[in-house]
């Protein structure tokens, strides 16, 4: 079936090491390999995007660092349909890849030679901290506990906690509510598991966690799971993918503000970041991108406003 082999493609493609051409991959954090990804819905055109000349960020560590290399190191996920993954060619997709691409151009540095390095969601702030990566973007809220760690640009994007389910089990259509007994699952280090977890809304030994979404996915197609939780706009990804078979059961529990996670100390590349995704906002760049990626899924959008610090 075209969804378990996309479920399969995804899954191998975030462990996977291939160059691609959107720009040079990096090996994954947290380590695997495996062969080349199953066949999945082709990126299509990316976006044009006009790369900014004579940009220089005083004070700014980061920033020195990637233009003395000629390019970005951005950490991303790569199970996300239509926000960030990898189609049949390994060409990088999504809205998520456009909004790291669309930095890099502001920041004066080709999009198109981005190094990528997959990032599970456990390790992004050891990463980011580490110097690792110059930025993270792959749907990561923003919370007081992470800006301990790391700083955000932002929020780019808001959505809100849901459940995928199989599309004939209508147990779970009360939401958050109905999950007492039933099997959830979700991405190890997430946000949302840590929800379901501290708000106990099943049992502990009905939660199980992976690397990564599409892992759960697969759960939920083979009857293992009952739901897949974190945010909607992930869960409608795979929906959209799939639609006779998932469906998002559409009663978000929580507010998830995605915002690009940058070195805790380097505020001059957080505020030159904020200006480019609010110069995003005014010119319909971030309509653009959005309605070309994440906008399939049928769900509309618009850029929220930023919250500079």
């Amino acid at each position: 079936m075209r969804m378990r082999h996309l479920v399969a493609g995804l899954g191998v493609a975030a462990l996977a090491l291939t160059a691609t051409a959107c720009g040079k991959e990096e090996p994954a954090a947290g380590g695997g390999g495996g062969d080349k990804p199953a066949a999945s819905d082709s990126c299509g055109t990316l976006h044009k995007f006009t790369t900014a000349s004579a940009v220089d960020i005083a004070g700014s560590p980061a920033f020195t660092k990637a233009k003395t290399r000629g390019s970005l190191i951005v950490g991303v996920k790569a199970d996300q349909p239509n926000l960030g993954y990898k189609d049949a060619d390994g060409k990088r997709c999504g809205f998520d890849i456009e909004v790291a691409r669309m930095v890099s151009a502001g920041l004066g540095l080709d999009p198109d030679k981005i190094q990528y390095k997959e990032i599970p969601s456990a390790n992004r702030e050891t990463a980011i901290a580490g110097g690792e990566i110059d930025y993270y973007v792959g749907t990561y809220s923003i919370t007081d506990k992470r800006k301990t760690q790391v700083s955000f640009a932002g929020p780019y994007f808001i959505a809100g906690q849901d459940l995928l389910v199989r599309k004939d089990d209508t147990s779970l259509d009360g939401g958050k509510t109905a999950l007492k007994g039933k099997k959830v699952c979700s991405a190890t280090g997430s946000t949302p598991i840590q929800r379901v977890k501290d708000e106990q809304l099943t049992e502990a030994s009905n939660i199980s966690e992976y690397k990564t979404y599409s892992e759960c996915v697969s759960q939920l197609l083979d009857k293992k799971t009952d739901a897949v939780t974190t945010d909607d706009a992930i869960l409608k990804g795979y929906a959209a993918t799939a639609p006779d078979q998932l469906r998002v059961v559409g009663k978000p529990f929580s507010t998830e503000k995605y915002g690009i996670g940058l070195p805790k100390d380097d505020k001059a590349l957080r505020d030159q970041v904020n200006t480019i995704l609010e110069k995003s906002a005014t010119d319909g760049t971030w309509k653009s991108i959005y309605d070309e990626t994440l906008g399939k899924s049928g769900s509309p959008g618009t850029p929220p406003p930023l919250e500079k610090y």
